[in-house]
């Protein structure tokens, strides 16, 4: 029976699961494409769900490079009137090629603080913070640019899981592919995360809906479950996506346009 229910969640993922040529951003989804936003832009992004909600700013200081802070708020026990606990990430990313279409390319992203979907439901709130990571988005286009795939592998260190009193270390990976069937202002994406190793949660898939009205904001809704029958996914999340004009840079450089 759980066998059957995860082939079939696959092919959801898979038959909603297609991409274009606009590489997308994380929104409440854990994969990232290689694009590192241009110099002096700031992104917001809120996302509200029934297992947990998620406040995260980008920071475009330096050419290639964001500098990204998050917070995550947990409520596994779907009562809005109380908060299970809350965790946060810190992480910088560097877009190291692209190509010349700028429909493609690779990068690599450190930080500490894990996104949910990697850590036991047990672990989420306390654990998070003690673990440090690296993963190396990539974005490849197929199909004269009507479809992409993001790849996003990586691994991670996490020090004094539960009773534990050494580094346990994972493998983490996260694959996501989009549609966008009609025009590019509305695509539906799905993805699935999961990690590998000593101390790792059931890999989860996730299916939305985004539009894209215009440069400046995203909306998505979507919704996670876990494979094989697990009851501790996301489940339904509302999030929105806000890009600012470039208006904030250490470095704005030559080719910086101002707003």
């Amino acid at each position: 029976m759980r066998h059957g229910s995860g082939l079939s969640n696959v092919w959801l993922v898979f038959c909603l699961a297609f991409c274009v040529a606009m590489p997308l951003e994380a929104q409440q989804f854990n994969s990232d494409s290689y694009l590192s936003k241009p110099v002096g832009t700031l992104t917001t992004i809120l996302t509200a769900g029934q297992r947990n909600s998620q406040m995260m700013t980008t920071f475009s200081l330096l050419p290639r490079w964001e500098f990204t802070a998050s917070v995550f708020i947990f409520n596994s026990d779907s009562d809005a009137h109380t908060i299970d606990g809350y965790t946060g990430s810190f992480f910088a990313k560097y877009m190291f090629y692209e190509n010349k279409s700028q429909t493609g390319g690779a990068a690599v992203k450190g930080g500490t603080g894990l996104e949910p979907g990697y850590l036991d439901p047990s672990h989420r709130v306390k654990d998070a913070f003690k673990s440090y990571w690296m993963n190396f988005p990539a974005t490849l286009p197929l199909l004269n640019n009507d479809v992409s795939i993001d790849f996003m592998p990586g691994f991670s260190a996490t020090k004094e899981v539960g009773t534990a009193k050494s580094l346990v270390w994972n493998f983490t990976y996260t694959t996501r592919l989009a549609w966008y069937p009609m025009n590019p202002k509305w695509s539906l994406v799905g993805e699935i995360v999961g990690a590998r190793g000593q101390n790792t949660a059931i890999p989860e898939w996730r299916a939305g809906w985004r539009i894209e009205p215009n440069p400046h904001v995203v909306f998505a809704i979507s919704y996670d479950k876990e494979f094989q029958g697990g009851k501790n996914g996301a489940k339904w999340e509302a999030g929105v996506m806000i890009f600012t004009p470039q208006f904030l840079c250490i470095y704005c450089g030559k080719n910086h346009k101002q707003p």
